[in-house]
């Protein structure tokens, strides 16, 4: 199963022209073009920071390709608690990128402050403790998924199916560098 199923729109040229030209244009832009970085138009958003983390609330997510539900579905999520990483704000919609990096708009109803994580691209050890010497109690293949419970310095301690352990921040997707999580 994908994790994103991409939509396939059934639309023809003609409607779709009409749409492009009774959507709002957003500030800074066209009908469909995405806040600039400058702006991270905070309009009556969270006035959480920006970038952060988040995961899916649930298993079918659309992502939009503007702020609001006049925009098309580009795409949807099939995969609940998902990591991802929000970018801009708009009122009620998110930006968000996904681990692969692509993006799109959600509203923020779909998404949840819980913290989780992916292994991104190659296989990674789930420690006993702390420590690269630690026993191994798991190998974490890509695309596997977890919940993160919490991180300082280069560890993690994380939740995946029935068994905990310690992860390398650097050997998963879902929190900064530094961030710490408690």
């Amino acid at each position: 199963m994908g994790i994103r199923s991409f939509v396939s729109l059934s639309m023809g040229f003609a409607a779709f022209a009409a749409l492009c030209l009774v959507a709002p244009a957003l500030p800074g832009g066209g009908a469909h073009a995405a806040p600039d970085k400058s702006a991270t138009l905070q309009r009556k958003g969270s006035g959480l920071p920006i970038p952060r983390f988040a995961s899916l609330r649930s298993d079918e997510v659309n992502v939009r390709t503007g702020p609001g539900t006049r925009y098309p579905v580009d795409w949807v999520f099939k995969r609940k608690a998902m990591p991802v990483e929000i970018v801009a704000e708009y009122e009620n919609w998110r930006k968000i990128r996904d681990w692969q990096g692509a993006s799109g708009w959600v509203h923020q109803s779909l998404l949840t402050g819980k913290r989780s994580f992916i292994i991104a691209s190659k296989a990674a050890s789930l420690h006993k403790t702390p420590a690269s010497s630690a026993e191994v109690v798991a190998k974490l293949e890509p695309e596997v998924m977890g919940e993160i419970r919490s991180c300082a310095g280069d560890w993690c301690r994380v939740k995946v199916s029935s068994v905990s352990g310690w992860i390398e921040r650097t050997g998963m997707w879902g929190v900064y560098k530094s961030e710490p999580i408690n």
